[in-house]
């Protein structure tokens, strides 16, 4: 998983509304106060590491155990990671994606990332704490009902385990991935990690190359993840990060490559701007292959709905919203919500737009 590198100015796409200057949709104090909050932070540029190629899991549908990457042989030497992250700091890399199979396996690896590049996030399962002294973000991944996970992650009592190993800690964001079956499930869900006083947002299971399964999306259950993300929005203030236009963008007939047009090398054939010429996405024995590279490898392009996906796709995509101020309003709300689901210490302000806006160029659905 990965987020994001945004480069204005590293893209093409429409000027402003005839008329129209970028000072012009500025304008509005409180679209100002939102862009001079966010643009400090366009320094981040990522690349993802895999810390391990075991599990103490097995999902259906895993991304991890799809293609080549997981027969990669682990490097498990604390010194060769301390100088991967040194290198990587010296071509301009700030922020990490710990991922893999599952990282909470080797902490002593993410320990050492940590104390070279303090900058990151860490997506795991959640069955194993994360050591404090580590300050990344943690994203744990969450599949329903614990009766869901039983059945597809072949864990018991999941949701529970999680909650104890991550309530009240603030790097804690919880990661609800829509599937076509447990749409229902989110209610509860969201409403059992609110009384705890987690934070939550939400994902889309987004079909690996080949996969036919029960998981993937059909149009009629795009529709109904967008009616039950804008519905919870509203019905869990503080606790749910995301925005209308998240909604929109994670659930259109279309996905992120088709509506935005992929910046990840693998889709990218430019070297010179942007992601394709810092993102790699190292396996655990330390190689990387930028043909393969992208956030979530051996996803299947045209269905990528992924959230960190789109933490790069959308959010590099500044200067196609930029408009008219309704565009801009739902891209910082965006760009908003990644901060604060990827940056510890960053807190979600509330969303500009109340309401869901069209990607340009393209309708609601």
């Amino acid at each position: 998983m990965a987020i994001m590198t945004v480069t204005p100015g590293g893209e093409g796409g429409p000027a402003p509304e005839k008329g129209m200057k970028f000072s012009d949709v500025l304008a509005d104090p409180r679209i100002s106060e939102r862009w001079q909050r966010v643009k400090k932070w366009f320094f981040l540029r990522e690349s993802t590491y895999d810390m391990t190629n075991r599990c103490n899991i097995r999902c259906d549908g895993c991304y991890y155990y799809e293609g080549d990457k997981q027969f990669a042989r682990e490097n498990r030497d604390p010194e060769a990671w301390r100088r991967l992250m040194q290198s990587e700091k010296a071509r301009g890399i700030t922020y990490v994606v710990l991922a893999g199979a599952e990282p909470s396996l080797v902490p002593e690896l993410c320990e050492v990332c940590y104390q070279e590049m303090p900058l990151g996030a860490i997506a795991t399962n959640g069955l194993i704490a994360m050591p404090e002294s580590i300050r990344y973000k943690i994203h744990i991944s969450v599949w329903g009902s614990d009766e869901t996970s039983l059945a597809i992650r072949k864990a018991r009592n999941m949701l529970e385990r999680q909650i104890e190993n991550y309530r009240g800690d603030p790097r804690a964001v919880f990661v609800y991935t829509f599937t076509r079956e447990n749409i229902g499930q989110a209610e509860p869900v969201a409403r059992m990690l609110a009384a705890e006083g987690c934070r939550l947002t939400f994902n889309m299971f987004s079909a690996p190359v080949g996969y036919d399964g029960r998981l993937r999306h059909t149009a009629d259950s795009l529709r109904e993840c967008r009616k039950a993300m804008i519905d919870l929005l509203s019905e869990y203030p503080g606790k749910l990060l995301f925005s209308p236009y998240s909604a929109v963008a994670h659930t259109h007939s279309l996905g992120l490559h088709d509506l935005f047009g992929c910046s990840y090398p693998r889709m990218n054939p430019s070297t010179d701007i942007g992601l394709g010429r810092s993102f790699r996405q190292y396996r655990a024995d330390l190689s990387w292959d930028r043909a393969a590279a992208c956030c979530v490898p051996d996803t299947d392009c045209r269905d990528c709905r992924h959230y960190a996906s789109g933490s790069a796709v959308v959010t590099a995509r500044m200067f196609r919203h930029a408009a008219d101020p309704g565009s801009f309003k739902a891209w910082l709300d965006y760009v908003d919500t990644y901060l604060a689901v990827w940056v510890v210490g960053y807190e979600k302000g509330p969303n500009l737009s109340d309401h869901p806006v069209a990607p340009p160029g393209h309708g609601l659905f």
